[in-house]
């Protein structure tokens, strides 16, 4: 692990680790899964994943690298995904660094992601480039996790990434010397903010890398993956209210009405929280 990302393990202080995300833009928490809810993980996302396109031949015009199979609406494939969403020492985090900017936070994107060998590096970006009508630096907009369901090194793609630089100016360019690779134990979060320049590294070793990426963002933005289609309502009338509430099912303020009867199939009203508006 670089000594330039923060490393946590979760009997620390909440506060020391949104302390290290908040500065260095990054940050690992250590054994968060253990074997046992990796096993299911991957048991649920074995057959969507032997189906995604796999291509062998790479374009570095292309935004994913090839040699990568990638399955994204988790929340409707797989359980254990669920749990991992509403994990509350990440709830925690992205409490501390968006609440500040919004009401509530949502689910941005879900993805299972496993980096073949000869997958090239991806092209460093940053998961708030979306939206670009901000200045950079950016209010806090989204926070970022990668799941480490195998081990995670410089070998095999971990993920690349420039810490410090959610805190700079458009102008300002990152040299080779400042991108890093986060390294770390299958069981492991890597967390790290919108405005962090990262992105997959070249696996050039003979095994996969799996992690998930599970992303949340302000809750008055649109989300990168619409949830809403992704979990169709015959499933979201079996999630439970606070996994709705993290898709973005609940009114923001204003925004977001929408009638249950048509939507959901049922007479039950809105999920609503106590600081949402009623639709007039």
């Amino acid at each position: 692990m670089s000594e330039s990302i923060p490393q946590f393990s979760p009997s620390d202080a909440q506060k020391d680790m949104a302390a290290g995300l908040r500065q260095a833009g990054c940050a690992v928490i250590t054994g968060l899964t253990d074997e046992g809810q990796r096993q299911e993980l991957r048991a649920e996302l074995a057959d969507h994943l032997a189906e995604a396109e796999f291509k062998t031949t790479e374009d570095s015009a292309d935004f994913y690298p090839g040699r990568t199979r990638r399955v994204t609406a988790l929340v409707t494939r797989s359980k254990t995904a669920q749990t991992l969403i509403l994990d509350p020492c990440i709830k925690a985090l992205c409490d501390e660094m968006l609440l500040p900017n919004c009401e509530r936070h949502q689910l941005h994107v879900t993805a299972a992601l496993e980096v073949g060998p000869g997958a090239r590096a991806q092209t460093l970006h940053r998961e708030e480039d979306p939206f670009a009508f901000f200045p950079l630096p950016r209010p806090n907009l989204i926070v970022a996790t990668m799941w480490a369901i195998s081990d995670f090194t410089a070998d095999n793609g971990a993920t690349l990434l420039v810490p410090g630089s959610h805190l700079w100016p458009e102008d300002r360019v990152h040299t080779p010397d400042e991108v890093v690779s986060a390294e770390m134990p299958a069981g492991s979060v890597l967390l790290w903010l919108g405005g962090t320049l990262h992105g997959a590294g070249a696996n050039i070793s003979k095994d996969s890398r799996y992690g998930v990426i599970l992303t949340y963002s302000l809750g008055w933005l649109r989300q990168e993956e619409n949830q809403f289609l992704d979990v169709p309502p015959e499933m979201a009338q079996q999630l439970s209210p606070e996994l709705l509430e993290a898709i973005g099912y609940p009114m923001y303020n204003a925004l977001g009405v929408y009638d249950p009867r048509v939507a959901l199939g049922s007479e039950a009203p809105p999920v609503t929280t106590a600081s949402h508006r009623d639709p007039i």
